[in-house]
C-alpha cells in the first residue's frame, strides 16, 4: 500500500487500539529502552572476568549503545512518521529484543559490543516512537495522568538501572541483564501489532541531509563526549569528535531553517515551550545522569554497599517516579505543565546540594535519606509534564519527530553529564580513598544542582498554558495525522 492510499484509509478507519493497551505496550517498550543505558555499568567486573578485554572494551559496552541510540533517535523518528509508527516500532522492537538475545549469549568482548551497537540501533527506532503511539491512542483530557505513568517507568528504568545490573549479576548471572528483554519483547511484539493503530506524520519525502548531518553531528558530540574521560580531553580523535560534530550540528540547523521539507524544523525553536522544554530536559539528564552515576560508586565503593545494597538505598530517590509521576501528570492537566516541570527541577536541584553538604567518607545512610526523597521527588515532577509539554508544543503530524528530538537532547545531557562530572570529581578527587573520593564528589554534585536549577529557570520560560500557544508557524491550517487499525 503506497503511502497516499495508506493516509486515505487512516480516515475511514477507527484505531482498534484502547489507550490501556497503548499505554502499557509504550511504557514496557520504553522501560526496556531506557534500561540499557545504565544497566551494564555494575556488570564490568563480571564481563570481564567471563569474557576478557581491556578498560576500555569494558568501556564500549556502554559506549556502543549510547552512541548508536543517541545519534539514530531523530532518524528513527522520521522514518516512522514517514513509513507508519506501529510499523517502524515493530521493526525497532524486533531489532532490539534480538540484539539483546545476542548480547547474552555472546561469546567475547567484540561480539558484546557489536551486539549493544545493535540494540542501540532498535532502541533509536523504537522509543522516540513510544510517545507518539500512546499520544494517538490517548483522550486529550487524559493525556496528563497517562504521560505520568510512561515518565514513572521510564524514569524507573534510567534510575534503578544500576540496581538491577548488579541484583541480576550478584544473584544470577551477567547473562540476565540482556535476557530479560527478550521475554518482554517476544510478549509486546504480537501484542503492539494487534492493539495499536497505525499513524503517519506528513508524509513529506525523507530529508537525506538533514539525517546526514544530524546522525554525523550526533556522532561526534557524542563520541567526544563519552571518550573523553578515559582517552583524555586533548586526545585528537576527541577533539576531532567534539568539533566535526558540532560544526555538522551547525550545519544540521541551517539546513533546517531553509530546506523545504527538514527532519526538524528549526521554526519548532521559535515557540518558547518547545525551546523551553528542550533546554531544560538537557540540563536535567546532565545534572541528574552525573549525579546518579557518581552517588552509585559512592555507596559502593566508599560506604561498603554491594550493588543490591546500594540500589536498595537509592530507592527513596529512584522509586519516587512510581509514586509521584502519575500526580504530577493530573497535575499538569489542571494547572499546566510549566509550574509542576519548574518545582520539580528546584526540588532536585536542592535535593543534590542537600546531598553534596552531608556526603563524608562515613554518612549515614539517615543523613542521606532528605535529600535522596527530595531529589526523587523533583525528578518525578518533571518526568510527566514534560513528556506533555514536547507534544502539545507542536502538531499532532510534528509529534514524532519533536519526540525524537527531546529524546536525542536527553541522551546527549546524559552523556555530557557523565563526561563533566567524572572530569570534575577526577580534577578534585580520586578513587585512592575514601575521603580523596569524597573530595571530588562534593563539587560534583554542586555542579550538578546548579545545572538542574538552570533547567529549572529554563522551565519558567514556557508559557504557562503551552496548550493555547502552539506552534502555528505556518498560515496554513495543518491536517489532522492518519490513523488506521490495520
Amino acid at each position: 500500500m503506497s503511502q497516499e492510499t495508506a493516509q486515505q484509509a487512516a480516515r475511514r478507519t477507527a484505531p482498534r487500539g484502547g489507550a490501556g493497551w497503548a499505554l502499557v505496550i509504550t511504557s514496557v517498550a520504553g522501560f526496556m529502552a531506557a534500561l540499557d543505558n545504565l544497566v551494564v555499568t555494575t556488570a564490568l567486573p563480571s564481563i570481564r572476568r567471563d569474557l576478557g578485554g581491556a578498560l576500555d572494551d569494558l568501556e564500549w559496552t556502554v559506549s556502543a549503545y549510547t552512541l548508536t541510540f543517541a545519534v539514530l533517535l531523530m532518524f528513527g523518528a522520521a522514518l516512522g512518521d514517514r513509513f507508519g509508527r506501529r510499523r517502524l516500532f515493530l521493526a525497532g522492537l524486533t531489532i532490539f529484543t534480538g540484539a539483546s538475545a545476542a548480547a547474552a549469549m555472546a561469546p567475547g568482548i567484540d561480539s558484546l559490543i557489536a551486539a549493544r551497537a545493535v540494540q542501540g540501533v532498535g532502541a533509536a527506532v523504537m522509543m522516540p516512537l513510544t510517545l507518539t503511539l500512546l499520544t494517538a491512542a490517548v483522550p486529550e483530557a487524559k493525556r496528563g495522568m497517562a504521560y505520568g505513568i510512561w515518565g514513572a517507568v521510564n524514569g524507573l528504568a534510567v534510575a534503578s538501572g544500576p540496581l538491577i545490573g548488579g541484583s541480576l549479576t550478584e544473584h544470577v548471572s551477567w547473562h540476565w541483564i540482556f535476557w530479560l528483554n527478550v521475554p518482554l519483547g517476544v510478549a509486546l511484539l504480537p501484542l503492539a501489532r494487534l492493539r495499536l493503530a497505525e499513524s503517519y506524520g506528513t508524509g513529506a519525502p525523507l530529508d537525506i541531509p538533514g539525517t546526514l548531518l544530524a546522525s554525523g553531528g550526533l556522532f561526534g558530540i557524542v563520541y567526544g563526549l563519552v571518550r573523553g574521560p578515559a582517552d583524555g580531553w586533548s586526545s585528537s580523535l576527541v577533539l576531532t569528535g567534539l568539533f566535526a560534530g558540532a560544526a555538522l550540528l551547525a550545519g544540521f540547523v541551517l539546513h533546517g531553517s531553509r530546506a523545504k521539507n527538514p527532519m526538524l524544523p528549526m521554526r519548532l525553536f521559535r515557540s518558547r515551550a518547545f525551546s523551553g522544554i528542550n533546554a531544560a530536559s538537557l540540563l536535567m539528564f546532565l545534572g541528574m545522569f552525573g549525579s546518579i552515576f557518581l552517588l552509585s560508586q559512592y555507596m559502593q565503593g566508599v560506604l561498603g554497599y554491594s550493588p543490591t545494597e546500594a540500589g536498595l538505598r537509592m530507592l527513596p530517590w529512584t522509586g519516587m517516579p512510581m509514586i509521584v509521576a502519575p500526580i504530577a501528570g493530573i497535575l499538569s492537566d489542571r494547572i499546566g505543565g510549566r509550574p509542576v516541570v519548574a518545582a520539580g527541577l528546584f526540588l532536585q536541584a536542592a535535593g543534590l546540594g542537600y546531598l553534596a553538604s552531608v556526603v563524608t567518607a562515613d554518612a549515614s545512610y539517615g543523613a542521606q535519606l532528605p535529600g535522596l526523597i527530595i531529589s526523587g521527588i523533583g525528578m518525578a515532577l518533571y518526568f510527566a509534564p514534560a513528556a506533555n509539554l514536547v507534544m502539545s508544543a507542536v502538531r499532532p503530524q510534528e509529534q514524532g519527530i519533536a519526540s525524537g528530538a527531546n529524546n536525542a537532547l536527553r541522551e546527549v545531557g546524559g552523556a555530557l553529564g557523565v563526561a563533566v562530572m567524572s572530569s570534575i570529581f577526577s580534577a578534585q578527587g580520586s578513587y585512592e580513598s575514601a575521603q580523596s573520593f569524597v573530595d571530588g564528589l562534593r563539587p560534583a554534585l554542586v555542579t550538578g544542582a546548579a545545572v538542574v536549577a538552570l533547567a529549572g529557570i529554563s522551565a519558567l520560560l514556557i508559557p504557562g498554558r503551552p496548550r493555547a500557544a502552539r506552534i502555528v508557524a505556518e498560515k496554513e491550517p495543518a491536517a489532522e495525522p492518519a490513523t488506521v487499525g490495520s
